[in-house]
């Protein structure tokens, strides 16, 4: 499979906003089991790669003691400022598809739950004046998971997955005091490959 996605941060702080195409990138292999004799069912276990990318206006940097420093700005405050992760997923898909034996085209509707390790992550802000740089923020959910549907006919499928987890921990608040508890909603396209 592969997926190119629009990737969404929902439930931030006040003020929270994103700016440009926040794009994501997936790909990996799901092991079908089919689970009737039709093989109108199945049960699909796997393993992929992602790439997940967005540009907001969540600012970290660091105080003169190594502290990290969360805000939210406006746009005219900073000159870029851009958020980046890499992970392992485990995908554990439900399927089902109106297939018979001999056509590799037919509709589906897949559903399941995804679970994510972020190996490498990357904050980088640049205020004018500085360029803070931050390699995996230890303030991040290394573990992650979510809940996903995709649904088309042959290759094409449209494709929504959710973040059941934040994507900070629940300690983290910005400056003023509000608690950093955003999700992630990465809405696009998932190409299967038989």
């Amino acid at each position: 499979y592969f997926t190119i996605t629009y990737n969404l941060l929902v439930q931030g702080p006040p003020g929270l906003k994103q700016d440009k195409f926040s794009a994501g990138f997936s790909g990996g292999f799901l092991r079908d089991f089919p689970i009737n004799k039709k093989r109108t069912f199945a049960i699909a276990p796997g393993l992929g790669i992602s790439y997940q990318n967005y540009y907001q206006n969540l600012t970290v940097s660091t105080a003169t003691d190594g502290t990290l420093l969360y805000g939210v700005n406006d746009y005219d405050e900073f000159v870029s400022n851009r958020f980046r992760q890499y992970s392992v997923d485990l995908p554990i898909e439900f399927r089902w598809r109106n297939s018979t034996f001999d056509s590799t085209k037919f509709w589906r509707i897949y559903t399941g739950i995804k679970f994510s390790y972020v190996f490498a992550a990357k904050s980088v802000l640049k205020d004018g004046e500085n360029t803070y740089k931050i390699q995996n923020n230890p303030d991040l959910n290394d573990f992650q998971y979510g809940a996903y549907i995709s649904a088309g006919y042959n290759t094409w499928n449209i494709y929504a997955y959710y973040g059941l987890n934040p994507l900070y921990k629940s300690t983290v608040k910005t400056i003023n005091g509000d608690s950093v508890n955003m999700r992630t909603l990465n809405l696009g396209l998932v190409f299967y490959i038989l």
